[in-house]
């Protein structure tokens, strides 16, 4: 069905400006701009009630801006929407397949949706795509996380849309089924197809082609993971020792100190006044046993800086 594909003059898969979107007396999303290339997978990044899923539907055409505009698909978002709906696959974070029925069979069913003339060959596609084919048969509420995880995506992949937008998909999926998600997301990109999704997880983050951090409904950053961290300006020295957390307290209060993270047996300990940072590690490991040393600053180190520093606006939310 997705053969009303993608206009040829399209460059971007979304191309968007200055969205906005209020509900009530709420601003939701404000002034979000945001370019995903084709066979791009884009991560968008924001702790719960940064306005992501808001966003996300905005520029699929779920939704109307209340300003802004945009394209997906080479598609107008406002006067176009019907359009994008017919070329995108959108996976939301709540899995809502039906558990009295097979794998095949929910599949027909969501073909069925989509008036697909070739359903049955789409839906053995699909499964064979997928990994799905020897579970076939098998119920749906008999499945664990990761394989209705993976059913979620050959329902979303039925019409050969050319734009994933994934909303959280890896919520309460073990690592594993996490893994071969992603490898499959990889796998997807590599055809040409674009991915939009929205994850809390570093390591998934790290696997995206470009990210986008957003809080309180602003993009704050985006670019590559690099360029996401050097955005950002912070240096970064890990302390290793014993008593850390009493010793992250006290420099949280110490002038040249931004962040302190504790992550496993080192404190991370980040600043934008490089030199001043320094100097206020040292000065807390003199005369002690404790080991210090200069690290990569990392991206969740950066994204724990921005979301501590973005300013709460109350009317954002997811």
């Amino acid at each position: 069905m997705s053969q009303t594909a993608m206009k040829p003059a399209a460059q971007y898969a979304i191309d968007v400006h200055k969205l906005n979107k209020r509900f009530g007396d709420k601003h939701v999303v404000i002034d979000v701009s945001l370019r995903v290339a084709r066979g791009e997978i884009f991560g968008f990044l924001g702790p719960n009630g940064s306005g992501k899923t808001t966003s996300i539907r905005l520029m699929c055409g779920l939704l109307t801006p209340d300003s802004g505009d945009g394209t997906c698909l080479g598609y107008d978002i406002v006067r176009e929407s019907a359009q994008i709906k017919r070329n995108v696959g959108y996976m939301t974070q709540r899995f809502s397949y039906w558990d009295d029925l097979t794998i095949r069979e929910n599949l027909d069913f969501v073909a069925r949706i989509y008036q697909m003339p070739n359903r049955r060959e789409a839906v053995e596609r699909s499964l064979e795509s997928l990994g799905l084919k020897e579970r076939a048969n098998q119920l749906t509420g008999a499945l664990s996380g990761g394989w209705k995880q993976r059913l979620a995506l050959a329902a979303c992949m039925l019409h050969e849309p050319q734009l994933l937008l994934l909303d959280e998909p890896t919520a309460g999926v073990d690592p594993a089924a996490r893994r071969d998600f992603w490898e499959e997301l990889h796998r997807l990109a590599a055809r040409g197809i674009s991915v939009l999704v929205s994850t809390h997880y570093m390591d998934e983050a790290e696997r995206c082609h470009k990210l986008a951090y957003i809080a309180y409904g602003k993009l704050l950053a985006q670019g590559t993971a690099r360029q996401v961290i050097e955005s950002q300006n912070l240096a970064t020295w890990a302390i290793h020792g014993e008593h850390l957390s009493a010793l992250s307290e006290r420099l949280r209060a110490t002038p040249g100190v931004d962040q302190t993270v504790l992550f496993g047996t080192a404190l991370h300990v980040s600043g934008s006044d490089h030199a001043t940072l320094e100097a206020a590690v040292k000065q807390a490991a003199a005369g002690t046993a404790l080991r210090i040393e200069p690290i990569e600053t990392g991206l969740e180190d950066v994204f724990i800086y921005m979301m501590g520093h973005s300013g709460k606006n109350d009317g954002a939310q997811s």
